[in-house]
């Protein structure tokens, strides 16, 4: 189901990317999928536009870029610091990826993140119309919906969260998790990539605030929302081409004259303690530990820039994996071989089809992942007559879908040492029957499946006076 041919999509983030035009940029895949979401539905990007101001004012700031319109607003200091690096990323973020012990707990935290939503509800409301849909997205933006019911927006509003939500145990240690949970009832649908995270919901909206299961709809004080799994996916065919064009090639050759022969196994993770690099780390040097004959004939690539960088416990798994990826290097390497290449910057989504491409191992192997499409994009990169091998945490959404990858506990280095030679020994016959079975897995349920399952969701609910 397409939207009606008067609406518009209002996709509204934290973050906003605007198209480039081109692949030259290094967007992430959920920035990808919006914009190509908005080109088919048309309609307006908004968010914040990562700048900051003396004091917050309202004003939006609008460009046409690639077929895409986006308005962003300046957020002020505190706004920042409170909403962004405090409440969304000291606070959500770490206890949403199970991380108990680095979750933080600030008054002024919960306020700057309800006041931030304040403002963004304030200013977008002039700009929605009759007839649009509205999508919010991710963990930043929970109560939006809710304030903009408070303002009379009787639009159809869905809410998508990228990252996962905790069992119930772990959600009551949030001093707000009922009012945060009670929020979302003003959404009319809710997206979770995998059936996990929406049980995990649906369990705290039914034994916490008392709502019903009904079918696919939770029903709670009158307000009737309908849950649902919609695995997020990648651009498949796009990719491909990707990976077939010129600076993939280049960067595919590059890899290869680098690599003298040797197996690269590769790893293209933002800088987070959720994405499990300190424990990938310790599982291939378990493997070089256990298979010292391999040890000259593999390096590991690790990809990972910098996130979050005013956040200290970002700073701090910074600083660990440079101290760790020295000793690795200092004890394993010699004069013509080094373990590991660790890179600490981005590249663009054609340079690192051809990494990709050239790599005979991807490594993907976070804690805990909302999905991960790192993971997709590796097997989209392949070559149908060579592929690489897939290792996958299974503690990653994608393994879901991706079950022909070598699924680890990533917290087991022995698993993680025990997939690595594994991977590296497979057979061609085995490696290209576990490849086409995962890209059928991924070409089936593509961006595009992604996007015409949700917001035809969406429009099937009846809009409801706020």
């Amino acid at each position: 189901m397409e939207l009606d041919p008067v609406s518009r999509l209002i996709v509204i983030s934290n973050r906003v990317s605007a198209p480039t035009g081109s692949h030259s940029g290094a967007q992430g895949g959920l920035a990808v999928a919006l914009a190509s979401a908005l080109r088919e539905y048309k309609g307006i990007w908004f968010g914040w536009s990562g700048d900051r101001a003396d004091s917050f004012t309202g004003d939006i700031h609008f460009e046409r870029s690639d077929g895409v319109t986006t308005a962003t607003i300046d957020l002020e200091d505190q706004d920042v610091d409170e909403y962004y690096n405090g409440y969304a990323n000291r606070t959500l973020w770490p206890l949403f990826h199970y991380r108990v012990d680095l979750a933080e707990y600030e008054r002024e935290y919960a306020g700057g993140y309800r006041r931030v939503n304040e403002r963004f509800a304030e200013t977008v409301y002039p700009l929605i119309e009759d007839g649009d849909a509205i999508w919010i997205q991710d963990y930043h933006m929970f109560p939006l919906g809710d304030e903009l019911r408070k303002r009379g927006c009787g639009n159809r509003i869905g809410f998508f969260l990228h990252i996962p939500w905790p069992p119930r145990r772990l959600m009551s240690i949030l001093p707000e998790a009922q009012a945060l949970a009670r929020s979302l009832f003003a959404y009319d649908v809710i997206g979770f990539h995998i059936d996990e995270w929406l049980q995990s919901f649906c369990d705290f909206a039914e034994q916490e605030l008392g709502a019903v299961r009904d079918g696919e709809d939770l029903v709670l004080d009158g307000r009737r929302v309908r849950v649902m799994a919609v695995p997020i996916g990648i651009d498949v065919q796009e990719f491909v081409d990707l990976a077939a064009g010129t600076k993939a090639r280049l960067a595919y050759r590059q890899m290869r004259d680098s690599a003298t022969g040797r197996d690269m196994i590769v790893g293209v993770d933002r800088l987070d303690y959720s994405k499990g690099l300190e424990e990938r780390f310790l599982g291939y040097e378990r493997f070089l530990t256990e298979h010292p004959e391999e040890r000259k004939e593999v390096f590991l690539l690790q990809i990972a820039p910098p996130s979050r960088e005013a956040v200290g416990s970002y700073q701090k798994i910074r600083r660990t994996l440079e101290e760790l990826s020295g000793r690795i290097n200092g004890e394993y390497a010699d004069i013509d071989w080094v373990p590991i290449r660790y890179v600490n910057q981005g590249y663009s989504r054609d340079v690192l089809a051809g990494i990709y491409r050239a790599a005979k191992i991807g490594l993907v192997t976070p804690l805990r992942d909302g999905m991960n499409l790192v993971a997709k994009e590796y097997v989209a990169a392949q070559d149908p007559e060579d592929p690489g091998v897939l290792i996958l945490s299974r503690f990653a959404g994608a393994a879901t879908q991706l079950t022909d990858a070598l699924l680890v506990n990533p917290y087991s280095a022995e698993e993680m040492s025990d997939a690595i030679i594994r991977a590296l020994r497979m057979s061609r016959t085995e490696r290209i029957d576990r490849w086409r079975k995962m890209m059928a897995a991924i070409e089936q349920q593509d961006i595009s499946w992604w996007l015409d399952t949700f917001t035809s969701a969406l429009m099937e609910r009846e809009p409801v006076p706020a």
